[in-house]
């Protein structure tokens, strides 16, 4: 299926990939799936942490944020919402995916998923697809964010200013 929402930024440096989250933490909440496509460094985990960083913030709920590689998934509270953070790298089978519980968590929490292609068939329709891309410039990143779900361009579009 065609995605029905496209755009691409580019961020010069980690504090507009932090920026691009800080904004778009306002449009989010339960049920919401952003998965984080890209090579190892280019910028998923800094955007997956600033983005709890600053939901657990408004909720005066600060604590670490740190990469899931090992523990494979990571949750927080921020006031009614959960958040689950969940990298899918070691990961060898979509089954997997499966007793980690995060199938049930797209439905009630605000998931990140890095290394999305793992889930395989269990992709979730309507997730945002955060496609992030290295440049020559180390600091340089191109995000593409995409979805089957039309609603995105709407929900998306403030923020998206606010950050460009």
């Amino acid at each position: 299926m065609p995605d029905a929402f496209t755009q691409s930024l580019i961020l010069t440096s980690p504090e507009e990939t932090a920026a691009l989250a800080t904004a778009m933490a306002d449009i989010l909440g339960p049920g919401d799936v952003l998965l984080l496509e890209g090579p190892i460094g280019a910028g998923k985990t800094h955007f997956a942490r600033a983005l709890i960083q600053t939901l657990l913030a408004r909720h005066d709920a600060l604590e670490d944020v740190p990469s899931p590689t090992f523990t494979l998934v990571q949750t927080y509270e921020a006031g009614e919402t959960e958040i689950w953070h969940a990298d899918l790298y070691r990961l060898s089978h979509p089954d997997d995916v499966l007793e980690l519980g995060l199938i049930d968590a797209f439905e009630t929490a605000l998931c990140l998923v890095e290394w999305p292609d793992r889930l395989g068939d269990l992709w979730p329709a309507g997730a945002l697809v955060l496609s992030f891309a290295n440049h020559d410039d180390p600091e340089t990143r191109t995000v593409t964010l995409s979805s089957d779900d039309l609603r995105w361009a709407d929900l998306l579009k403030d923020c998206l200013n606010a950050a460009a």
